[in-house]
């Protein structure tokens, strides 16, 4: 018999995180405002609204500066800056928003007992979480099945998007295969139940691209761990889960099994969400591009010296050609010996260009492919029909990204920083199909939130 560990899954983590923060915060607040002489922030039936204006504040913009990244948040050198500039945000974001928090104290001392406050509950719990949460005593301990040429693509995976889940071992389902994976231990199909025991499993993935590999010894004793309530999942539902994409390169033929996508692509209530705000985006876009203009075509004709906008044909909705509209942030004719890929620190973008970039104030002409309906808000980013053709070739259904609307930003745009390669093109092609597969409200305000931090910390091109 096993016996169960105490363990997180990514989502529980998250959820914790974000729970005991807010908890923490509001305690240490009525703290303050029980034996110190601070009555800006009070807990009463009368300010209910300033209290949960207060909670939505920390998670939008504990979201924005990633005080939530499972990764950041295990060290505390990484995650003490973005609870520092979520602290600061918070507080002054609800100090100018009077018509639904308190008005400004008379006493300026309260300001800085509120920061301090928000500040202090937060890292508290954060030196709480790393010295005891995220420590091996509570890591999710996990025994793959399956063939050794995929072991370590699969470990390195599962380990970026959650630290403290840890891949014990695999059961060699060919163990005539030479091929010895370099990042954990091979065992045998019959070594299952010892392994299981000595190393404190908590659960098996299965990760196999042919099922007869099993043999009917190993099936009966996963079968069996099976009735006894042992967690046993399928890689690539398990792969999604924890990273949000869907592992294209490893379903192989298996991959019709995702369709048909998430019901929310012919949901017309949700489309029609969609439209309202695709349309109330461009309109406001449009006035932004407006306000933008004098200083872009300052900046051009210092920096740039060429036109001023730049037009690329893409491939859009159902494979259909569009051009997309653009400031141009590269020199003139940077493409007159034909087309290839833009990579990081291209030397074909200006100073200017690369500002642009930064900010992604080159994105805001996009407003009008928005208006006439050949892109949306979000969504897989459009590519050139050369690379599209390209990366069909080599990249498996990498052309069902055009069965929704291409988008300004989207999953991948907010997943992945750069791409410039084939194997980047394959893990972005990964977002934009978890995307269109779970596409819903709920993920595109997730997905503009993640936008917003892109900005602040200039992850642009």
């Amino acid at each position: 018999m096993f016996k169960n560990s105490i363990s997180f899954d990514v989502s529980e983590r998250k959820i914790l995180l974000r729970i005991i923060d807010i908890c923490i915060v509001l305690g240490v607040l009525y703290g303050l405002g029980s034996y110190f002489n601070f009555d800006y922030f009070t807990i009463t039936n009368e300010n209910w609204s300033s209290v949960i204006v207060l909670i939505l504040y920390i998670s939008v913009f504990g979201t924005v500066f990633e005080i939530y990244d499972l990764q950041k948040s295990s060290v505390f050198q990484s995650t003490l800056p973005n609870v520092f500039m979520t602290a600061m945000v918070v507080v002054g974001f609800y100090l100018m928003t009077p018509f639904f928090t308190p008005f400004l104290p008379e006493k300026r001392i309260q300001i800085l007992f509120f920061f301090l406050g928000v500040l202090g509950g937060i890292l508290f719990w954060r030196a709480v979480y790393i010295t005891f949460i995220s420590t091996p005593r509570f890591y999710k301990h996990a025994l793959l099945v399956g063939e050794p040429q995929h072991i370590d693509e699969i470990v390195d995976s599962l380990k970026a998007v959650d630290p403290n889940y840890n891949i014990v071992g695999f059961i060699n389902c060919e163990p005539g295969n030479a091929l010895k994976p370099k990042s954990v231990k091979s065992y045998l199909a019959t070594d299952l139940g010892h392994v299981i025991s000595e190393q404190h499993v908590s659960e098996i993935l299965v990760a196999t691209y042919d099922s007869e590999l099993i043999t009917t010894e190993l099936y009966q004793e996963l079968m069996r761990l099976l009735e006894q309530g042992f967690p046993i999942k399928e890689y690539t539902q398990a792969f999604e889960e924890m990273t949000s994409r869907v592992p294209v390169h490893y379903l192989g033929k298996d991959f019709y099994k995702y369709f048909p996508f998430n019901r929310n692509n012919k949901n017309k209530l949700y489309l029609l969400q969609r439209w309202l705000v695709d349309v109330t985006f461009a309109l406001s876009c449009c006035v932004v591009c407006l306000l933008f203009l004098p200083f872009v075509l300052l900046g051009n004709l210092i920096g740039n010296r060429g036109p001023l906008f730049y037009k690329q044909e893409r491939v859009g909705l159902h494979g259909k050609l569009f051009s997309i509209i653009k400031f141009r942030t590269m020199v003139v004719d940077a493409e007159k010996n034909g087309a290839v890929w833009a990579s990081k620190n291209d030397a074909r973008i200006t100073a200017f260009g690369k500002f642009l970039r930064l900010t992604r104030i080159d994105e805001i002409p996009q407003c009008l492919n928005v208006l006439k309906g050949e892109m949306s808000l979000i969504g897989p980013r459009p590519e050139r029909p050369k690379f599209v053709k390209e990366l069909a070739e080599v990249i498996p259904f990498y052309e069902a990204r055009h069965m929704v609307k291409p988008g300004i930003t989207g999953w991948a745009q907010v997943k992945v920083r750069y791409g410039d390669s084939v194997a980047d093109s394959l893990m972005k092609l990964q977002y934009d199909l978890f995307y269109i597969k779970r596409r819903s409200f709920f993920l595109d305000l997730n997905i503009l939130v993640k936008t917003v931090t892109a900005v602040v910390f200039f992850r642009g091109q």
